[in-house]
């Protein structure tokens, strides 16, 4: 009689000595194994209702690699900027290491580390914030700045971004909290000047303080389908504190509030006047918070933008580089649309020279090699597709001449 009133799960059948808790019913008990069981099996069956099949939304699996190896896939998308992708794999490594592992003691909490990159347009910001997280295969949305309003005016709220994070990954609320967002045009929400602003800057200081629980880590209720359109609709809670911020910005004029910082004006027979010329062509190697501070943003938001790096600005080498080395370099983009149509395309080295003294004559960074690219290559796209062409050459003749057709030939340079 004594065995036979010995308590026990009616799930998997363990007596009370075997489990830690034993949670009774009416006519039976459960334990605690079963309960988490039972929690992981209602998970599944709800999101696989809500994606309409079996593959649990978008189905991200985040793969961890070292710093080493993110840098190494760097450099087979972006050329140059070393040490701004060393920091990158570096912050972005520490980040889902410190989501993937277990605190070892209670007393050490590990906080996140968010970056903050500037870099002249064209530098390549974006792409490195997008092929980190095609990399490590997680959600990654790009936001900007510019659109967002103070709550209550008109415009996007702060909460939109992680919108276009769901919506990005089929709404896995799970995968979302350990994405990636890109916030570019940090620049343009700085506020008037150094000093509070006295009257309201909805779009500028409003918004970096609208920012600051986002950034850090809070539970947001995000509207699924944007805020202002649908007032109707469910929140749903998502938890930013595993959510790694990337922002970006080319902060045009910073240059001369870290000069003001930095003596380049030194004189004496001992001065090195190469190396000065070289720190003025690219102060933004000496940029810090205090810098970022003076340009507009507040104190509190920089506090959690810990990470500062910079861009260096393309010089010819680098633009003729991008031109042909990277995976998906235009060059190998454009080739492989002329094979399409069964067209073997052939681009001179003076044309590619010619292409970046263009793109440095116009300041354009990396996105005016691909504008000049298409002013040149056009009529060619246009005319050679159903023909009997199977094989063009551009040599500089015929670049110069459809460059001079085209309008970027009549743009001013500053």
């Amino acid at each position: 009689m004594a065995k036979t009133s010995i308590l026990h799960c009616s799930f998997c059948g363990r007596s009370r000595d075997e489990v830690k808790i034993l949670i009774a019913g009416q006519e039976g008990h459960i334990c605690e194994n079963c309960v988490d069981h039972a929690q992981e099996i209602i998970e599944q069956e709800l999101n696989t209702k809500k994606d309409g099949s079996g593959n649990n939304g978008a189905n991200f699996k985040l793969t961890i690699r070292k710093p080493a190896e993110i840098k190494s896939f760097l450099d087979e998308y972006v050329i140059g900027q070393d040490d701004a992708k060393k920091i990158l794999s570096v912050a972005v490594y520490n980040h889902f290491k410190r989501i993937n592992y277990k605190q070892v003691s209670e007393d050490v909490e590990i906080e996140k580390s968010n970056i903050i990159m500037v870099g002249e347009t064209g530098t390549g910001k974006t792409l490195l914030a997008k092929t980190i997280a095609r990399l490590l295969n997680v959600p990654f949305a790009i936001v900007d700045a510019t659109v967002f309003t103070e709550a209550g005016y008109v415009g996007e709220d702060v909460e939109s971004m992680l919108t276009r994070l769901l919506q990005n990954c089929d709404y896995d609320v799970a995968a979302a909290e350990r994405g990636i967002v890109y916030v570019d045009e940090l620049d343009k929400i700085a506020r008037k000047g150094d000093n509070p602003s006295i009257t309201r800057d909805v779009s500028g200081e409003g918004v970096q303080q609208g920012l600051l629980k986002m950034l850090e880590g809070t539970e947001v209720l995000v509207p699924p389908q944007g805020g202002r359109k649908h007032p109707e609709q469910k929140m749903i809670k998502v938890d930013t504190k595993n959510i790694l911020f990337i922002c970006g910005g080319a902060f045009d004029g910073i240059d001369q509030v870290i000069a003001r910082r930095v003596n380049t004006n030194a004189i004496g027979f001992s001065v090195n006047k190469e190396e000065q010329e070289h720190q003025r062509k690219n102060l933004l190697q000496f940029i810090n918070a205090q810098d970022l501070k003076k340009f507009g943003l507040i104190p509190e938001l920089l506090g959690r933008l810990p990470i500062v790096t910079y861009l260096n600005p393309l010089d010819k080498e680098t633009l003729r580089s991008i031109l042909t080395v990277p995976k998906n370099s235009l060059i190998k983009q454009f080739t492989r649309l002329f094979e399409m149509e069964g067209i073997d395309l052939v681009i001179e080295d003076d044309v590619l020279d010619f292409m970046v003294s263009k793109a440095l004559e116009y300041k354009l960074g990396a996105r005016g090699l691909r504008s000049i690219c298409e002013s040149i290559l056009t009529d060619a796209m246009f005319e050679l597709p159903g023909s009997s062409t199977k094989h063009f050459t551009v040599d500089i003749s015929y670049a110069e001449k459809m460059f001079g057709k085209s309008k970027l030939s009549a743009l001013k340079v500053a």
